[in-house]
């Protein structure tokens, strides 16, 4: 009797749990005064069966909903009700989120909880004066000549000593690589020269320091962890395996503890390097140095510097390679623009009566116009870091009249906003660099709120100019030493059909980029 009670009843009891919280949700929606349109959301699941049938190609899921809404702006519903947020491609939406109202929009729990661990309070992992005080450091020191310097010579020593060898030897063997696969390893070599004066050797096979290769396992296994955690829809299931330090949390734990031991023994090293007066050109020096008046002990000042350095890095490491990517990848399928970055530098070299790309300086590189043209182009359409979050701290309406609620997520879209025909025009599918030059052929720099590849306001990225110079220096250097196929054909004007991409915190090529190299001969 009782069994039969409570299978009659158990329906109605869940049915009626259902209602109640549909009713809720709606009525929080009317007192919200929300208009902005939420495509795709269901009752009680919210966005969530949009985001598992569209997992694959979220972003241009993404892209394909705000083009459709009248404000560039939708409104996302979490699973239960349990988050809700914005995602906006409108620029004066963004100037209000990162400039104009910038202390109502945070990293905030949603963002650090993710990457504390790896970033611990680090610039990229911070608000309030814990950021203000880093980026006030990183500024100066990203604006002094010493260490533009210091990075051109690091690249074009990364270039000459395992690069272009690397490839040679590709080359000279008729085989085929994945070019992402290289150009992250040259990445990772290049941002921890710069970052910790220390040279992994990914890119050279001698290399056998196992510390270094340990180090570089560890921080991809940290960096694809939270990637997942990012991209989870159900937070709760990581959270509930770091609470009991089991699977993937578990080896994402002994992960960090690699990470911060490398990073703890260099920081110790270079103590000792400061101490005795030697000269360091390399981040950590710089910021070591700056942080002994910041009223740290020993261990403090040390975990300060620790997490700037890790911040660093990871915005280092594979970002520019990304780019480089689908840049190389975009040009095979257009020759004629192929053509014009090659005779652009061969034109300066020319001039300048250079016998090797090496040799151009950071002002030469700086006026190679077309090129610059051509990598912001290739970033519109694939930027490295396609979508960025907020929390809100309070209530807020952006300027299109959309209301977000406190505790709101806001995102915005660099991806979509490079594919929005409102913002570039009806031709803002096609690979035109042509687009960012003037009549004289000078490059002319858009707002940085209609293209933020390099995020914007406040927290603009320090290193872009620092990319930029890396980026002309890579494909000026391969370019000059070798005729660059892909296996399988680029972008094509007529058919601009992408490889599939990673869903992670970068917009990696999923399957990477494989080519073929051909020496060029040069008398």
């Amino acid at each position: 009797m009782v069994a039969d009670l409570v299978y009659d009843f158990f329906p109605h009891v869940i049915i009626s749990l259902l209602v109640i919280l549909f009713v809720h949700l709606s009525r929080r929606s009317r007192r919200s005064g929300v208009k902005t349109p939420c495509p795709q959301s269901y009752p009680i699941v919210g966005n969530l069966i949009g985001f598992l049938r569209n997992r694959h190609r979220f972003h241009d899921w993404v892209c394909d909903m705000l083009s459709t809404t009248p404000s560039l702006t939708l409104q996302v519903n979490g699973f239960l009700g349990l988050s809700h947020g914005i995602c906006t491609a409108d620029p004066t939406n963004l100037h209000h989120l990162l400039r104009s109202n910038f202390p109502n929009y945070i990293k905030g729990q949603r963002y650090t909880s993710v990457l504390h661990e790896l970033l611990g309070r680090g610039i990229f992992n911070s608000d309030g004066h814990i950021w203000s005080s880093q980026r006030k450091i990183a500024s100066y020191e990203f604006n002094t000549k010493s260490l533009r310097t210091f990075i051109a010579d690091t690249v074009k020593s990364q270039l000459s000593r395992s690069l272009i060898p690397h490839l040679l030897s590709a080359s000279d063997a008729g085989e085929t690589i994945d070019l992402q696969q290289v150009l992250r390893k040259f990445g990772f070599d290049n941002i921890c020269n710069v970052a910790f004066g220390v040279d992994p050797g990914l890119l050279r096979s001698n290399s056998k320091d196992s510390n270094n290769l340990l180090f570089v396992h560890a921080f991809d296994l940290a960096v694809e962890h939270v990637s997942h955690r990012f991209m989870s829809p159900l937070p709760a299931v990581w959270k509930i395996q770091r609470f009991f330090n089991i699977g993937n949390e578990r080896k994402y734990k002994q992960a960090i503890e690699i990470v911060n031991q490398f990073a703890m023994d260099i920081i110790i090293s270079k103590e000792t390097q400061i101490d005795h007066a030697q000269s360091n050109e390399d981040l950590l020096s710089r910021f070591m140095v700056s942080s002994w008046d910041m009223g740290f002990n020993d261990e403090e000042r040390r975990k300060f510097v620790r997490d700037i350095i890790i911040s660093f890095v990871l915005a280092g490491k594979d970002s520019t390679a990304t780019a480089l990517t689908w840049f190389f990848w975009l040009l095979a399928g257009h020759p004629r623009c192929r053509d014009l970055v090659h005779k652009e530098f061969s034109t300066v070299m020319a001039s300048s009566h250079y016998i090797h790309p090496t040799n151009l300086t950071f002002d030469d590189l700086k006026n190679l116009h077309y090129l610059h043209a051509a990598l912001s182009e290739s970033m519109r359409l694939f930027p490295p870091v396609p979508i960025n979050s907020r929390l809100t701290v309070d209530h807020d309406k952006l300027p299109d009249g959309t209301y977000v609620g406190k505790g709101w997520f806001a995102d915005y879209s660099a991806y979509a906003m490079g594919r929005m025909e409102r913002l570039w025009g009806s031709d803002c599918r096609e690979f035109k660099p042509e687009r960012w030059l003037d009549n004289d052929g000078v490059f002319q720099a858009v707002d940085q709120f209609k293209y933020p590849v390099f995020h914007g306001g406040f927290r603009m990225c320090l290193g872009k100019e620092m990319a930029y110079l890396q980026m002309k220096s890579v494909v000026v250097g391969i370019m000059y030493e070798f005729e660059v196929e892909v296996i399988g054909g680029g972008g094509t004007p007529e058919r601009m059909v992408a490889p599939p991409y990673t869903l992670s915190l970068l917009l990696g090529m999923k399957n990477g980029l494989r080519v073929r190299l051909k020496k060029l001969q040069h008398y």
